[in-house]
């Protein structure tokens, strides 16, 4: 096979006419001449961080939807049905992932459970990390997320650091907000990379410290404007990822989108493009084709460097998507899942009022982090309810591996005049969690969750709405691209109701996410994450 046009070759940072050989999904020659052809060759593009699970589907729905937009690479972090299932459920997405050509590299959860402060369905010790670093097709130790562990050396962070360097392997970072001493600690350990930084200062602090930065812009966290800048300062130690991406939103793009906004931006096409394939193959070590003889046939055809669209996407030399059509095929799958919990009724969610002001959760669009709000609550009958008028909503998260009574709050940002939204996708350990007006609706949208054993769903009075999420309660093996249109169905439905959160869904799902701080909701009860420890709902 040859393929015709004007070659952009990452390695050496220089655009040029030539013709590309491919013979047995490798590239065999370049030859440098002058064609007729006038579409742009690229190495494929990379996410350089991205939980799956997230998406909503399996990995091999995730593939059929992100080679439209020119990916063939994802460096995916399986911690979320780590949590859920542990070696089972990472051994899960790995042999998955390997029955699509999509090139999926998967890390091996650090940090399963999250924290001790919530409960998980498994756990993954240093045996376990050891066995999963020891295989190929897992290529770095994932997102360290107990930076404290680190920068105070914790026996058990320690010794996973260990097993990560003697295999020679990279280590991501999970460190929102650290910066200078601790920083320096945090890198010195063995940690590499941060997709967690909100500004330029903490970046640069970062990359001055010995890290690379992931720009991240997904669902839900939107860092991409904040620090799009590091590509003129810095920008051998940037790359692109998306972290957490709904499937509705996949549909409709993924790093071909942040490659557009920089371009546009008037960003040096070379850094643009280096961030999503050059920078990422060789920090993890990859097997992904850069345009180079003998590498894999790994590349994308676009028309023009201005508007990047994307006419074909080849793996291996295969052509995977054209036009805007994937040409992968579904693949049948198994569901494993673990789910115990029993139906609750709206006893079981109320809260007695103590004639003591509350703290409330404030949650930020676009934003992982939250805020600490100590407010006046609405009482009726001597019980606590969602404040519809001040947008102080009910908040429960509920234990989905054994009986245990949920765990309530109330939280700012939602803004929702009517009913409730529940969803089993809830960082890190994946509990059940609700946000409601008021206690039938969001009884009930926890309820339509347990029959199902896992999905998100949607309760106003007689109304209700549902996705079945059968894969470890995360995941549907469902047509990726019928999922994201029932996704897409509920999550607008979720914008009747009043809320205006870009995606109400995913911002749901990070409420129970301790390790970020400042306020969260975990099973066990409210969590101040600065202290990291218990807090109470009462102020005294």
């Amino acid at each position: 096979m040859e393929i015709s046009g004007n070659i952009v070759d990452v390695v050496n940072k220089r655009i040029y006419q030539g013709i590309i050989t491919v013979e047995n999904g490798k590239i065999t020659g370049i030859t440098e001449k002058n064609v007729t052809e006038t579409q742009f060759i690229l190495p494929g593009v990379i996410d350089a961080h991205v939980h799956i699970e997230s998406s909503m589907i399996i990995p091999s729905e995730f593939a059929r939807l992100a080679v439209v937009h020119g990916t063939v690479a994802t460096i995916s972090d399986p911690h979320e049905i780590g949590n859920v299932l542990g070696m089972k459920g990472v051994d899960f997405m790995i042999k998955n992932g390997a029955k699509t050509p999509f090139k999926f590299y998967f890390g091996a959860p650090s940090c399963v459970p999250a924290t001790p402060f919530e409960t998980s369905g498994a756990s993954l010790g240093v045996e376990e990390i050891d066995i999963l670093l020891s295989k190929p097709e897992v290529k770095y130790l994932s997102e360290m997320m107990n930076f404290p562990g680190v920068i105070y050396q914790d026996k058990d962070v320690m010794q996973k650091l260990a097993v990560a360097k003697k295999y020679n392997k990279p280590v991501d970072g999970h460190a929102p907000g650290l910066k200078g001493e601790d920083a320096a600690k945090y890198v010195t350990a063995g940690i590499t990379t941060d997709h967690e930084c909100f500004t330029i200062a903490e970046a640069i602090d970062k990359i001055n410290s010995g890290m690379l930065i992931q720009i991240r812009e997904g669902s839900a966290a939107k860092n991409f404007d904040a620090l799009i800048a590091l590509l003129n300062t810095h920008p051998d130690c940037v790359m692109f990822c998306s972290d957490d991406k709904h499937p509705n939103d996949l549909v409709k793009g993924h790093i071909n989108q942040l490659i557009k906004r920089a371009i546009a931006a008037g960003y040096d096409i070379f850094s643009v493009i280096r961030a999503c394939t050059y920078i990422p193959v060789k920090h993890y070590n990859l097997e992904v084709g850069l345009l180079q003889k003998n590498d894999a046939a790994d590349f994308i055809m676009i028309d023009n460097l201005q508007d990047f669209n994307v006419l074909s996407t080849y793996i291996d030399g295969n052509k995977v998507a054209e036009n805007g059509k994937s040409l992968l095929s579904s693949v049948e799958e198994t569901t494993p899942n673990i789910f115990n919990a029993a139906p609750i009724n709206e006893a079981g969610i109320k809260v007695i009022y103590n004639n003591k002001k509350i703290r409330v959760i404030k949650a930020f669009d676009g934003e992982l982090i939250t805020e600490c709000l100590t407010l006046t609550p609405k009482v009726e009958n001597n019980f606590i309810i969602s404040d519809i008028e001040n947008d102080v909503l009910k908040l429960v998260v509920m234990n989905r591996y054994q009986a245990a009574k949920p765990a309530v709050a109330f939280i700012k940002g939602f803004e929702l005049t009517a009913g409730a939204l529940a969803s089993t996708v809830a960082h890190d350990s994946h509990n059940i969690i609700a946000v409601g007006t008021n206690d039938s609706d969001i009884v009930k949208a926890i309820n339509l969750l347990i029959g199902s054993k896992g999905g998100i769903s949607l309760v106003n009075k007689d109304e209700s709405y549902h996705l079945p999420l059968a894969v470890a309660g995360l995941m549907s093996a469902e047509d990726g691209f019928k999922v994201a249109e029932k996704y897409e169905l509920i999550n607008n439905k979720s914008k009747t109701l009043g809320s205006k959160l870009n995606a109400p869904y995913m911002t749901l799902s990070f409420m129970a996410l301790l390790v970020i701080p400042a306020l969260k909701l975990s099973d066990k009860g409210l969590f101040d994450g600065t202290k990291f420890e218990f807090t109470k709902l009462d102020v005294n």
